[in-house]
């Protein structure tokens, strides 16, 4: 009986928590289709204005436009970086690996309006700011170490001794490379594209320092908060946080996309198969 009670209670607090985290979204949502300036419930009248209205602002479609390719660059560069990263961990032992994984995994752990101010330090030193590039680099910074994380959690699935079978039957490191690890490391690698690029889609403080004239979205809807409270922020609202939710759950279908057991058993019945061809 206890046991339920405790169970119960565990249901009831993830559901409160879930309340909490997702009600003020849902009002967004709901008050984005309201047809009175100032969000009232109930609604004013349905009404899709303040949407006609973002489209027809002639702002947003550049900031749209650098953070699109702001976000699909950065998670060009952080995956591979990340990919790298991981692997050098998962393959290699060396001298200072602990102090390698520490500093390759700090970024998010520091304050992102330190980490803006020490990047537009940075960038104003070798002359990189101001542009667009200036805030794929910085975001790259930040993102590298969740494409890495993910990546080097999906390796240590893998039974270490594929790869090195793999090498006794012939095969180079760098085909080894093509038919065991990227196979396997795939679901991985396209849920850490998802994610650093929902991350970088997502920041604000540290586009706001190095970005310059060259504004993305979150820096576009600061500058609309200033000064008056648009309705339309109500709007861009419910379109970034659908954006970021559904690269979020691609990146988690990505990642269970196939059981790492079935993976092995792939891989190894492939070096098995290749095994009486070197006998």
């Amino acid at each position: 009986m206890s046991g339920r009670l405790i169970l119960l209670a565990l249901r009831l607090y993830l559901g409160a928590v879930f309340v909490f985290i997702f009600l003020p979204i849902v009002v967004s949502f709901v008050i984005s289709f309201n047809l009175d300036r100032f969000p009232t419930l109930p609604l004013g009248g349905f009404s899709t204005k303040w949407y006609t209205d973002i489209a027809s602002d002639p702002t947003l479609p550049p900031a749209i436009q650098h953070t699109a390719i702001v976000g699909v660059t950065v998670a060009i560069i952080a995956t591979l970086l990340g990919f790298g990263a991981a692997y050098t961990d998962y393959r290699y032992r060396f001298f200072g690996k602990n102090f390698y994984l520490a500093l390759a995994l700090l970024p998010p752990t520091i304050p992102v309006v330190i980490l803006g101010l020490a990047m537009l330090v940075f960038l104003s030193q070798v002359g990189l700011f101001g542009e667009l590039h200036s805030v794929i680099l910085s975001h790259v910074v930040l993102c590298l170490p969740f494409a890495m994380a993910l990546i080097r959690l999906r390796l240590s699935q893998m039974d270490p001794s594929l790869e090195a079978a793999a090498w006794n039957l012939g095969a180079s490191q760098w085909r080894a490379m093509r038919e065991i690890i990227l196979p396997f490391t795939l679901p991985a690698i396209l849920s850490a594209l998802f994610i650093t690029m929902a991350v970088s889609f997502d920041e604000f403080a540290i586009a706001f320092f190095v970005s310059g004239f060259n504004e993305t979205l979150p820096v576009r809807i600061l500058a609309m908060f200033q000064g008056q409270v648009s309705p339309r922020i109500n709007a861009i609202g419910s379109i970034v946080f659908t954006v970021t939710m559904a690269l979020v759950i691609l990146a988690q279908v990505a990642l269970v996309a196939r059981n790492p057991a079935r993976r092995q058993a792939d891989a190894a019945a492939a070096i098995g198969a290749e095994a009486p061809a070197h006998g």
